[in-house]
């Protein structure tokens, strides 16, 4: 079975301070902040094997520009593969109630 690589855009590194700042300084827990990136990580890391497993993003464009994207709890992990070079693009981790559409426009 083929590795893939995980390469996290600046983006999605900037989400993942913020979902902990947001649980860690709004909601003041910051045990449960560091839990849940914690959970995002080891998902975005389980994607090194089989990563088109998950669903496309179902609107288009994104659909025919092989956006996929996985939930972690509240959260949706959006990423695309490049089956020629083997790497997984982490582009973005985002609140699952957030217009999705408006953001990726």
């Amino acid at each position: 079975m083929d590795q893939y690589e995980i390469i996290i855009e600046p983006s999605a590194e900037d989400d993942l301070k913020n979902i902990y700042d947001y649980i860690a300084n709004t909601l003041l827990s910051e045990n449960n902040a560091r839990k849940q990136v914690e959970r995002i990580r080891d998902t975005i890391f389980e994607l090194e094997t089989m990563p088109e497993s998950y669903h496309l993003y179902p609107n288009e464009t994104w659909h025919s520009k092989g956006l996929h994207y996985v939930p972690v709890g509240n959260y949706e992990i959006f990423y695309t593969v490049n089956n020629n070079d083997f790497k997984v693009n982490i582009l973005r981790v985002l609140y699952g109630k957030m217009n999705f559409l408006e953001i990726w426009k």
